[in-house]
């Protein structure tokens, strides 16, 4: 059996500064298929501190030593020794400067762990983050060595025209024998996680952006031949990019040249490489055939993401690995904040919460609950988790809401003019926001420390009288992992209190907690703050614009969520009561086997539902969220024990089918009156409208004979939102029948030749709610059209059917355990991050009834005891099965 105990943690605790530091890099590399031949030459540098007896040791994998030197001479065999870790150096030269050169042979066409230097299709290409680099020549490969990089790339010229690196184009020219040659100089020094290359034969878009002191950029992005128009909205989401980061936070861009190379073999979303960005072609080609509004938003945030960390992962990086969130959680959150300016904001913090609350709550609350700062891990390729990205952007928004948006931004300033350079911590990064306003953030810091979901409770006590209000909170931490108990952090609370037509009430704080600008700070376990001067007795909206990723518990009361769903003019908070109330009246109808279900849901609900679907004084991408159902998985999380996914699917579509009737004609109504007619833009505008009526669409597709309404939609679409929206209807409420086939067919002839586009026909019937399902997922990872080397294929099926079928991916018989497990085990000898990262599907197993607990822990304990499993799915296998809190 694997044991993967047997390898070490990583602890934070055990961090030492470098032994010795690489300043300059200098690289030759002869770009063949199989045999590539890369030339390094480092020159090193000896801190003071460091003794001449300690060996130089350099991080290598599955690289072929073909020669190494010594500032330029031969290396005596006693002072050289290479295991499958790296190399080691011995008897170094006693000056303080000093080089190693080396000549590795590695071959790409064989990389099918896409780290490293790996050939796909007629291209090379590199991931260095997080440990990729020492897959090409010997290094040490850590993030707080900073180097400058020169890199000369040599190749088949008419096989390979495009020779790309980091950093400004010094020199290109023509070689012998057919060759040609280019070479890159990046100034600013960078770790070797931010090295990249691409060289290969794509097509080209550029344009030109002058920065606000006036210096002009080239901007290029490069696809592949053909689907160049394409690449057009990727480029305008660049340039919007490089000026709201200008305006916002006053950063300019600092290269002669910006370069997005999309390709379509790639384990990420994208990857943010000094001057040279690698994306998944996913997250760059978009038109309106085959893009949809979702599509478009991502391409969006996605460009903006990789071109923030320019600044905050790029001129600033992190120390060590366990630091990941100060450049990943802190770019979020400004990539979050571009959208909200582009977009809407209101819309956009919605859909960020429900995010957080289906991905990161969940793996805080399951066996693979971790800090936003990790204390240890086994292997960092598992770190790149929800709660590093996604609650560490909370922990800034917090950092904004505690300090006010001046302060925020007095306090990233000084981040930038006191760290430009540097490898940084997360201290280091809260002391600039304390030096930069005087406020004591030892408390706040706690929430990088420990993992779990703090729970708050809420209670009110209204004295008509003396016409105060007194309002108890308490709060308590849920977590998925064993911790201290008593953990107590700084929460804090944006409020109002409302009148009851929702006006806002005055108020003054007399005793109990530090309250400013609208904010209760939460800093104890038990807190009671007193306000005065409240004429009437007030409704408390609390936690306004979801100021903290926190629950409340008790959930309110029926009439709070129907007020809050009427009046409260908090966005967030009015849509979290519409979807309260949704979540209520579906857990409701999820009833044991063989019980009748409710033969009516509460007409007042309805009646807000109708309402709010009327409202014009509401943009249509907000009524589209707040029509928006629950999912099965949504439910199953709010119900969080024994859970049977048939038992939700079906009290879901009883609430449906309730919906439909009560509502059918307003909506019916409402979706002819709000179709669009006119061309397709991808603006918010149209992308909102286009919302609505797919959500209406999804409604009306119960109410009398559905299938032909959403037929017609297929057949008339002329984009591909309206397209997918419709065909993804007709396949999971019309499963079977003539019209939905029709559908599929024609989809995927429509489409063949679109590899993005047949991920999605892929995803819309491995999600199709019916345990039937697996058996037609089997026969799509047979069929021709799919590949297991291809992460963005195995996401769309197996993936797709993992985590967003829960009905049919947790048959009680375990078959679809079993298949998956299968699949697992055949990706994991091909991809390893990608076979670790697909298997957290299965880290709430313990959360499910318990037949089907039974079994999904017999195929865990089956697929873990397998031999030659990689270290990554070793680790995701060993904390899935590991005891909990909750055990």
């Amino acid at each position: 059996m694997n044991n993967i105990e047997d390898g070490p943690d990583i602890l934070l605790r055990d961090y030492k500064p470098p032994s010795y530091l690489v300043r300059f890099v200098d690289m030759r590399f002869e770009l063949d298929r199989e045999k590539t031949l890369v030339h390094t030459k480092l020159t090193i540098e000896r801190p003071e501190r460091t003794s001449t007896e300690i060996p130089l040791f350099l991080d290598g994998h599955s690289l072929t030593l073909v020669s190494v030197t010594l500032d330029g001479h031969a290396v005596a065999r006693e002072q050289i020794s290479v295991t499958s870790a790296g190399l080691s150096l011995r008897q170094l030269p006693q000056s303080k400067i000093f080089s190693v050169e080396t000549t590795v042979r590695i071959n790409p066409e064989k990389n099918t762990q896409l780290m490293g230097l790996y050939a796909t299709r007629n291209n090379f290409c590199t991931q260095c983050e997080a440990e990729g680099f020492r897959r090409i020549t010997f290094f040490p490969d850590r993030p707080d060595i900073l180097a400058i990089f020169t890199v000369r790339l040599e190749a088949d010229k008419t096989q390979t025209p495009l020779l790309l690196s980091n950093g400004n184009k010094l020199e290109h020219g023509e070689m012998a024998d057919g060759k040609h040659y280019a070479v890159w100089h990046d100034p600013f020094p960078k770790p070797a996680y931010l090295f990249a290359v691409f060289a290969g034969d794509l097509g080209m878009i550029s344009d030109q952006f002058t920065t606000m002191s006036g210096r002009d950029v080239r901007l290029e992005i490069y696809v592949e031949h053909g689907k160049e128009e394409r690449a057009l909205y990727a480029m305008d989401a660049l340039k919007r990019s490089m000026r709201w980061d200008e305006e916002r936070f006053g950063l300019e861009y600092d290269l002669d040249i910006f370069m997005i190379v999309a390709v379509s073999d790639f384990n990420m979303g994208a990857m943010e490489n000094k001057g040279l960005n690698i994306f998944n072609d996913k997250y760059v080609l978009a038109d309106p055939q085959t893009a949809t509004d979702t599509d478009y938003a991502n391409i969006e945030s996605i460009i903006a993401h990789e071109y923030f960390h320019n600044w905050t992962g790029n001129r600033i990086t992190c120390r060590d690995w366990f630091q990941l969130c100060l450049k990943e959680g802190l770019t979020v959150y400004r990539d979050h904040e571009f959208t909200s300016d582009m977009r809407s904001r209101g819309v956009k913090r919605i859909k960020d919460v429900r995010a957080l609350r289906a991905h990161q709550f969940p793996e805080d609350a399951g066996p693979l609950a971790h800090p936003v700062r990790p204390q240890k891990y086994r292997e960092i390729n598992n770190f790149y988790t929800a709660t590093v990205y996604e609650k560490g952007a909370e922990l800034v928004r917090m950092l904004e809401t505690i300090l006010g948006f001046d302060g925020f931004r007095a306090g990233m300033d000084l981040y930038f003019e006191r760290h430009d350079g540097d490898a940084a911590t997360i201290e280091q990064f809260i002391t600039c926001f304390s030096d930069a306003t005087g406020t004591d953030l030892t408390h706040f810091a706690k929430w990088y420390e420990y993992p779990g979901t703090p729970n708050v409770a809420i209670n009110t006590t209204y004295n008509a009288e003396a016409k105060s209000l007194r309002v108890t909170l308490q709060q308590s931490m849920r977590s998925g992992v064993p911790q201290p108990s008593g953990i107590v952090m700084h929460i804090p609370i944006s409020f109002a209190l409302l009148a009851d037509d929702g006006t806002h009430l005055a108020w003054a704080v007399t005793s109990g907690g530090d309250v400013t600008d609208g904010v209760i700070h939460l800093k104890e376990s038990r807190q009671t703050i007193v306000f005065d001067g409240v004429e009437q007795e007030p409704v408390l909206s609390a936690f306004r614009g979801f100021s903290a990723p926190v629950t409340r518990v008790p959930e309110p009361s029926i009439d709070e969520a129907m007020f809050a769903s009427r009046f409260d003019d908090d966005p967030f908070n009015r849509w979290n009561a519409i979807n309260e109330l949704f979540m209520r009246t579906m857990r409701d109808a999820v009833l044991p086997a063989g019980k009748k279900p409710l033969s009516s849901i509460d007409p007042a609900f309805m009646a807000i539902l109708e309402s709010v679907a009327a409202d014009e004084s509401l943009d249509f991408a907000y009524r589209a969220l707040c029509l928006t159902p629950p999912t099965v998985s949504e439910i199953a999380r709010d119900i969080s024990t024994s859970i049977d996914p048939t038992a939700i699917q079906a009290g879901r579509e009883h609430v449906l089918a309730s919906i439909a009737t009560a509502c059918g004609e307003t909506f019916k109504k409402l979706f002819d009156s709000a179709r669009i007619v006119a061309p397709f833009e991808p603006t918010a505008k149209q992308a909102g409208v286009r919302a609505f009526t797919g959500t209406l669409l999804l409604h009306l597709a119960q109410w009398q004979p559905g299938i032909d309404l959403v037929s017609n939609v297929f057949e008339a679409s002329d984009n591909m939102t309206d397209r997918l929206a419709s065909l993804t209807i007709l396949a999971h409420q019309f499963p079977g029948h003539r019209r939905t086939a029709e559908a599929l067919d024609q989809f995927r002839k429509t489409y063949e030749n679109e590899p993005v586009v047949l991920d999605k026909w892929l995803s819309v019937q491995a999600t199709v709610p019916s345990e039937e399902t697996l058996n037609a997922v089997e026969a799509l990872a047979n069929n021709p059209i799919f590949s297991w080397k291809n992460p963005n294929r195995a996401r769309a099926l197996l993936g797709a059917f993992a985590t967003g079928n829960p009905v049919a991916f947790n048959r009680p018989d375990g078959k679809s355990y079993q298949f998956f497990c299968d699949s697992i085990l055949r990706l994991d000898a091909i991809n390893p991050q990608v076979s670790a990262r697909l298997m957290t599907a299965m880290r709430s197993w313990k959360d499910l009834e318990p037949v089907r607990q039974a079994v999904a822990e017999k195929k865990l304990k089956a697929l873990s005891a397998k031999e030659g499993l990689s270290r990554d799915l070793q680790d995701i296998l060993h904390r899935t099965l590991r005891k909990s809190t909750k055990d």
